[in-house]
């Protein structure tokens, strides 16, 4: 049964307000030290036009790094170090994260992110380049996580690369899949959101995934690889 045009907006506009909510809620857990170097982040993302994740997204990443006990986590777009660091938090304390960036002057502001929230040099990979390009020379099974936040036209690409650098039982997550909304819209799209929709479709389809669509942020896709 449809719904009248009043409720339809108060539901809305009630799920609006959840997730501002929950991206509040998310950064009310981050720690002093943690707080100042992701406010330098997004300040330097900002400067550079970059989108980093929203506080609720990062607290989801932290929750599921932790989940898995990550001690090696793929991240595919370094930015200016917003994710990583929440990543890091998550993650065991001997955990290492191997971020890959086309840009290697975002991957030198990540670095001193990480530096300011505290976490020692080695606790961190840089590598610049394509992902495409990088990612096969990544060891096969070897991460517990890997987290895609880089260019929507290659998501599908970057799933294939994924599910081979993953353990079973490793999480694959891929940020923005909402597209500002337009992946549900039904009017004509670019080809980045219909990339997007073939993420998804392959996601829910492929029988060695456990997929959930999680409503953080910009849309936080997540998957587990299993036997």
């Amino acid at each position: 049964m449809r719904r009248p045009r009043g409720q339809e907006r108060a539901i809305t506009g009630n799920r609006q307000t959840s997730w501002a909510f929950a991206d509040a809620y998310g950064a009310e857990l981050v720690e002093n030290a943690e707080s100042a170097a992701l406010h330098q982040a997004r300040e330097r993302a900002r400067e550079a036009g970059l989108r980093p994740v929203s506080s609720g997204t990062g607290a989801a990443l932290r929750l599921l790094a932790a989940t898995t006990e990550a001690k090696a986590v793929a991240e595919i777009g370094t930015g200016t170090g917003v994710s990583g660091i929440h990543l890091l938090c998550g993650m065991r304390p001997d955990g290492v994260l191997t971020t890959v960036d086309i840009e290697p002057e975002r991957q030198s502001f990540a670095r001193q992110a990480f530096r300011t929230a505290g976490f020692a040099g080695n606790r961190a990979r840089f590598i610049p380049g394509h992902a495409l390009e990088v990612l096969p020379r990544l060891a096969d099974g070897g991460y517990d996580m890997v987290f895609c936040d880089g260019d929507r036209l290659e998501y599908p690409d970057y799933l294939g690369e994924s599910l081979r650098l993953l353990r079973v039982g490793g999480l694959v997550c891929f940020e923005g899949v909402f597209a500002d909304g337009r992946t549900v819209d039904s009017a004509a799209q670019r080809a980045e959101v219909r990339g997007l929709r073939e993420l998804l479709r392959t996601v829910r389809e492929n029988t060695t995934l456990v997929p959930s669509l999680l409503p953080v942020g910009d849309g936080l896709l997540c998957a587990v690889k299993r036997a």
